[in-house]
């Protein structure tokens, strides 16, 4: 893994406070590691977005902002917001984005299919948008890092989405 690449994965994690199972296998380019996103069943997109994302600013009011990124995920996504969950840590003190503690936020979004540049950029203006909004965050101080995960790597209801 880059350095860079490394560090996003292990921020993601560390701000979630949880043990995840990455959508990513290192494969060998030339001599050097690379990592490449893990095949993605071309079945229907149902499934799994999610978001989890932490702020080192208190929320204005953050059942609005959880239920308004869920409706923007579902929206820039194409999903039903019937799959769609959203986690929020927000006033987190130990954060850093550029070496300040400045208003900031880092994110990691989690889709079985929908993961291309024109909906990530649609939902991280939306997500940009609603942190301006609700907690003052400035667009260039925040992260959002997507994820394209296999049927097989997602879980819900005893079961995975392969089956």
């Amino acid at each position: 893994l880059s350095t860079k690449m490394r560090t996003a994965l292990l921020a993601c994690l560390a701000s979630t406070e949880a043990l995840l199972i990455s959508p990513f296998r290192v494969t060998s380019s030339a001599g050097r590691g690379s990592v490449k996103a893990a095949a993605c069943d071309s079945e229907a997109n149902d499934g799994d977005p999610s978001l989890i994302l932490t702020t080192n600013v208190a929320l204005s009011d953050k059942a609005a902002f959880v239920k308004a990124c869920s409706a923007a995920i579902a929206t820039s996504l194409s999903k039903p917001e019937a799959y769609v969950a959203v986690c929020v840590t927000d006033g987190h003190e130990a954060m850093s984005f550029g070496g300040s503690t400045d208003p900031c936020a880092l994110g990691c979004v989690y889709s079985i299919g929908a993961i291309n540049q024109e909906n990530n950029g649609a939902l991280t203006k939306a997500i940009s948008e609603l942190l301006a909004a609700h907690g003052a965050v400035p667009a260039d101080r925040v992260y959002l890092n997507f994820f394209d995960v296999p049927r097989a790597n997602c879980g819900w209801s005893g079961r995975t989405f392969a089956g």
